[in-house]
């Protein structure tokens, strides 16, 4: 553990709350934090979730996919043949289990990736792009992988999850 991570139990132990806060997302998930939040119950420290918008069920909530049976996947693999397998994976788990599949991407890696989904995805796969939620910026939307190749939208050091679904 690292020990800037020691540092911040301290104030814990002696009776001081603290907060984590994330740039985007929910903290803890797919985030550093969760080693925080690890050393907290290492060490009998409480650890309270404050109810506030997490951009994974907001992402879920606005995609019109199944919100009965969905899985969060966090990062995929950078490596080409590597991603490329993980996203058939993902895509026949959606269709076998009739379930959503959720990932996020490196904002700067964005755009590759809608570009990637379009091409290795089976053409009537749906696919959510959810970005910038909750900001003026906001852009959600669903269309299937076939759509996507038509539409032109720039994702570059925006914020986003994907969704995918195979019916």
């Amino acid at each position: 553990m690292p020990t800037r991570y020691l540092a911040i139990s301290e104030p814990c132990k002696k009776g001081f709350d603290i907060g984590l806060i994330s740039e985007a997302g929910c903290p803890g998930v797919a985030d550093p934090g969760a080693e925080i939040v690890k050393l907290a119950h290492e060490n009998n420290i409480t650890v309270v979730p404050l109810v506030g918008p997490s951009s994974i069920l907001m992402a879920m909530m606005s995609s019109g996919m199944n919100g009965q049976s969905f899985a969060f996947n966090g990062y995929l693999p950078i490596d080409k043949g590597e991603r490329k397998q993980e996203l058939k994976r993902l895509e026949k788990l959606s269709l076998d289990y009739n379930q959503s599949q959720l990932f996020i991407e490196t904002p700067y890696r964005n755009n590759k990736l809608l570009e990637d989904l379009c091409n290795i995805l089976n053409g009537h796969t749906d696919i959510c792009v959810a970005c910038d939620i909750t900001l003026p910026t906001e852009y959600i939307k669903t269309m299937t992988a076939n759509e996507w190749k038509k539409n032109n939208v720039d994702l570059h050091k925006r914020p986003t999850l994907f969704i995918i679904h195979k019916k």
